[in-house]
């Protein structure tokens, strides 16, 4: 017997039950009980519970479901994939792919693992609805395969066809870091994701007119603090879920931006606060103050309060 994420079972040999929040391997569920914990279970010793919730015909591809979903105004046409989560299975994460266009979609799903591929899911949504095309653990978002989606438009319409999409993602623990959101057309909760987002249109003439603007229409810089706490809990909340090299960009564009503003309001001298660590970040910033020519001088500042933790420059 094989079962699907979000799959109520019973043990054979127990007197326990739970809900499929892991495929381990083909062999291998796991199983998450009444009390939070989930536990490794052979599929010999799992039996479906009758009531809640069909057997999947594979492991790792769930059987699509069609969902009506009324107009959804505040939403633009466009073609969207909701990531939400199983009321029930704890991590376990659905993914209903949402066509809200005029057209019909057509589409196929591969996963791409390691240069291992699977076919996911295929099939047709219609307008304005949606269908559940996979499901994963969230636990195990490291582990997730690249997602790679080829759609046709097709429409009876009087209408010029429009060229086939082919998306890949690759989802990033970034991409689940903002608030969960109530989904389109459900009480459910998750992630919404548009896939067919088109780059804006370059308008040619105000690309010309931004070349020739009057010298008057300088970008006011505003003054920073005298002091400039460059630790990356102090810039940004989701730091969590930032890689290594953002936090370290976001850290030096802060930096730059406080530089500039220190220099066009005249300033004789600033702290920049960025932690003693594995000293990338003061290493880097040194190299920059190093080739400014508005810096006199810069040395370690108030090692009494910061010790080896933040920098002070010194302007001509």
């Amino acid at each position: 017997m094989k079962f699907k994420l979000g799959d109520f079972v019973r043990f054979v040999d127990e007197k326990r039950e739970g809900y499929v929040t892991k495929i381990i391997d083909s062999q291998t569920l796991g199983v998450t009980d009444e009390d939070g914990f989930e536990i490794p279970v052979v599929v010999s010793n799992l039996t479906s519970v009758h009531g809640h919730g069909t057997v999947a015909a594979e492991i790792d591809v769930p059987k699509p479901i069609h969902v009506n979903i009324p107009s959804i105004a505040k939403y633009e046409n466009g073609i969207y994939l909701a990531v939400a989560n199983d009321n029930k299975a704890g991590n376990v994460v659905h993914f209903n792919l949402y066509n809200q266009t005029p057209n019909t979609l057509l589409i196929t799903l591969n996963t791409e693992r390691k240069e291992k591929f699977a076919g996911s899911f295929h099939g047709a949504i219609e307008p304005n609805s949606a269908k559940l095309v996979y499901s994963a653990s969230l636990a195990d978002l490291d582990i997730w395969p690249e997602f790679l989606f080829q759609m046709l438009l097709f429409s009876t319409a009087d209408v010029k066809p429009l060229p086939p999409l082919v998306l890949r993602k690759k989802f990033r623990a970034k991409d689940f870091s903002t608030d969960l959101k109530e989904l389109p057309g459900t009480t459910q909760k998750g992630w919404l994701i548009r896939l067919d987002e088109q780059l804006p249109l370059i308008d040619a003439q105000k690309l010309k007119e931004s070349f020739f603007k009057a010298t008057d229409q300088k970008k006011t810089v505003p003054a920073p603090a005298k002091e400039i706490d460059l630790h990356i809990e102090k810039l940004r909340d989701d730091h969590h879920f930032l890689e290594a090299d953002e936090m370290l960009q976001i850290q030096l564009n802060h930096f730059n931006t406080a530089m500039d503003g220190a220099i066009v309001h005249h300033f004789d001298k600033i702290i920049f606060i960025h932690g003693s660590g594995n000293g990338t970040l003061r290493d880097k910033i040194h190299k920059l103050i190093s080739k400014n020519p508005q810096v006199k001088t810069y040395m370690d500042a108030r090692k009494e309060k910061f010790g080896y933790g933040a920098t002070e420059v010194v302007f001509k």
